[in-house]
């Protein structure tokens, strides 16, 4: 890529940097409290904890495994630099910083799967969609979590095209590496990357399999610290967190609407709390209760309804890839307008993206894969536009590899036409 487009480049993530900082701030000024969502309250206090050296704790019953460490970690230099009551708003800072680094890692996987202009092109998607705006304004795990999935993406593109056995193998364990560290910010990435080992392998044409080798290695390399914590405090494998047995009771209960609403929470804490001794009441042990009776009332309720899981998985779909917030206070016309003007036509060109490229086999399969996951994961667990935001960077990338696709097409095309021409009128001449 020439200056020019080097500069082009700079002058976009200014843009992109300068609009997710101002919708931070647009955010904060229309929340009454310092959060608009509970998980970001356990992240902040967790960071905290960590800048402290305190035990990793939270809430009133302690709980240790509430939350792997990933996001909690990045947010404690805040407490180290601005004090233990700093505002809000260098953690609104900090995602604005990592959205516009996602922009970044958007346009170096474009470039890599196509070339430097369609690099752009899917850059400046980014940069300006709505959806990626809005998960740069919050103190969730939206944000990081993106940015280390397109390290993912991105190294798995360089081993697939190395042609040095060890560079390829050293780029699968940072594959890996980066696998682990998102999933220690986002847990329910965990499966997804053996997933795209299998796939990745069927579509080898020849690649080792080694390389799949390396990257369940740099994975397992990454999670062995937290692994090794849980093991520690629960005395068995915990993978993640001991909160999937409530996420998974909030997607199958019989209020379940496809929506999160963790309101019956205290209820069961209350419920474990009686049928325990004075001395079980609290602690890892309650933890790792809590979480039993979560997994097996989810899943005794969704085998006596399996009519209802059925249908459940169909509004969860439909929440998923709404083509406006399914959220009553993000409704507003205007709104619906925003996400329909860019939501759909990403959505289209990109299905179209995957289309072409499909015989090209893996990397570019890597692009739609988050695709099925999520919509598989958010089938059963609960299901919001939120949760697409990931899988639609992927998109953005093969939205991009089709527009300039189309368009050389076209040139193509008009110059055939051009020379037809030029041939015949000279031949007539």
């Amino acid at each position: 890529m020439n200056s020019a487009g080097w500069k082009q480049l700079a002058l976009l993530l200014v843009a992109a940097l300068a609009v997710r900082l101002a919708a931070g701030l647009y955010w904060q000024s229309r929340l009454d409290s310092r959060f608009g969502f509970g998980d970001s309250e356990s992240y902040w206090s967790l960071g905290r904890v960590i800048a402290n050296g305190r035990p990793y704790e939270y809430g009133p019953e302690d709980a240790q495994v509430f939350r792997s460490p990933g996001y909690p970690l990045l947010l404690a230099p805040i407490f180290r630099l601005a004090g233990d009551q700093p505002s809000v708003m260098w953690a609104r800072a900090q995602s604005a910083v990592f959205g516009t680094l996602v922009v970044a890692g958007v346009w170096w996987l474009a470039r890599q799967l196509f070339d430097a202009r369609t690099g752009l092109v899917a850059a400046v998607v980014a940069a300006f969609y709505p959806g990626a705006i809005a998960t740069s304004a919050l103190v969730l795990s939206e944000a990081p979590f993106c940015l280390l999935m397109l390290v993912q993406f991105c190294l798995w593109t360089a081993a697939w095209k190395a042609e040095l056995p060890g560079r390829a193998g050293l780029l699968a364990v940072g594959v890996g590496l980066a696998a682990g560290a998102a999933t220690l910010v986002r847990p329910s990435w965990l499966l997804f990357t053996p997933l795209a080992v299998l796939v990745a392998h069927i579509c080898a044409r020849g690649r080792p399999l080694w390389i799949g080798v390396g990257v369940l290695a740099g994975l397992a390399v990454a999670m062995m610290p937290w692994w090794i914590h849980n093991a520690r405090l629960t005395g068995r494998f915990v993978p993640t967190t001991l909160q999937v047995g409530a996420s998974l009771y909030d997607g199958l209960n019989p209020r379940a609407t496809g929506a999160s609403n963790m309101a019956f929470v205290p209820q069961f804490v209350r419920q474990q709390r009686r049928a325990l001794p004075p001395d079980a009441r609290q602690g890892i042990d309650f933890e790792v209760l809590l979480d039993r009776r979560f997994r097996a009332e989810a899943l005794a309720w969704a085998r006596a309804n399996p009519g209802r899981v059925v249908r459940l998985a169909g509004t969860k779909l439909l929440r998923m890839w709404n083509i406006w917030p399914n959220e009553p206070s993000l409704s507003s016309w205007p709104i619906r307008l925003a996400v329909v003007c860019t939501y759909v036509p990403v959505l289209v060109l990109g299905l179209i993206g995957a289309a072409r490229t499909i015989r090209r086999g893996w990397p570019y399969i890597l692009c739609w894969l988050p695709v099925v996951y999520f919509t598989a994961l958010h089938m059963v667990f609960v299901s919001s536009i939120r949760y697409r935001q990931p899988a639609m960077l992927g998109l953005m990338v093969l939205a991009a590899g089709a527009v300039t696709g189309i368009a050389d097409c076209k040139l193509k095309i008009g110059k055939l036409q051009i020379a037809w021409c030029t041939r015949h009128f000279s031949t007539w001449g």
